[in-house]
């Protein structure tokens, strides 16, 4: 059984950092690629960073220069680190992955970027 687990969310003021965390369980975590999305209260969500098997990465726009995803293969663990958080970063954070055609998510951690 395919679990993700995310941590690491909460309350940030502008321009600070967070580091999530996402552990996961009940697959060969090396042989996947693993997403970071998030949504925002309203919105659609959206696609944040990619990173693969290989290691090689992608990221959306509104992202990009900011955010950073990495992974730990020994920890079975995925992470992104959001630098320069703005206001409109708030968002409820999921942890994806789509191992043989199906679709897996994490329960969501909150990033909250308020002064």
């Amino acid at each position: 059984q395919v679990q993700l687990r995310e941590s690491g969310g909460g309350l940030v003021q502008p321009g600070g950092s967070l580091r999530l965390s996402c552990a996961a369980s009940g697959i060969i975590f090396s042989s996947w690629s693993m997403d970071w999305y998030r949504q925002a209260p309203g919105k659609q969500r959206e696609l944040v960073a990619t990173i693969t098997s290989g290691g090689r990465t992608n990221y959306a726009d509104s992202v990009k220069g900011r955010f950073t995803i990495s992974r730990d293969n020994a920890k079975n663990t995925v992470y992104l680190q959001m630098n320069s958080l703005k206001f409109e970063d708030t968002a409820v954070y999921y942890c994806h992955v789509l191992r043989l055609g199906y679709d897996y998510w994490g329960q969501g951690t909150q990033v909250t970027v308020s002064s």
